[in-house]
């Protein structure tokens, strides 16, 4: 028997080429910004693979707040690094 859904990282790509035209409306900088979003997405494709939402955005949103929680997680110790010091 095979799958009886398409990979999240599918429908990931598909999502991609469906927002398309919106990248293309961006600024250069904020492209940029939003390929790196579609990245953190891209990172926890596994996670987002179990969940099997019916709605992709769900997961895809929350793969870019955990990464996003990451970086603000790491911009804090930096902080307090700088605030020793």
């Amino acid at each position: 028997m095979g799958r009886t859904n398409p990979t999240f990282r599918r429908v990931l790509d598909g999502l991609a080429q469906d927002w398309a035209p919106y990248r293309r409306g961006l600024r250069r900088a904020a492209q940029a910004r939003y390929d790196r979003l579609l990245e953190y997405a891209r990172e926890h494709a596994d996670a987002s693979t179990y969940l099997n939402h019916s709605d992709p955005t769900v997961p895809v949103q929350l793969s870019i707040d955990l990464e996003q929680e990451r970086r603000l997680d790491d911009l804090e110790e930096r902080l307090e690094a700088l605030e020793e010091e």
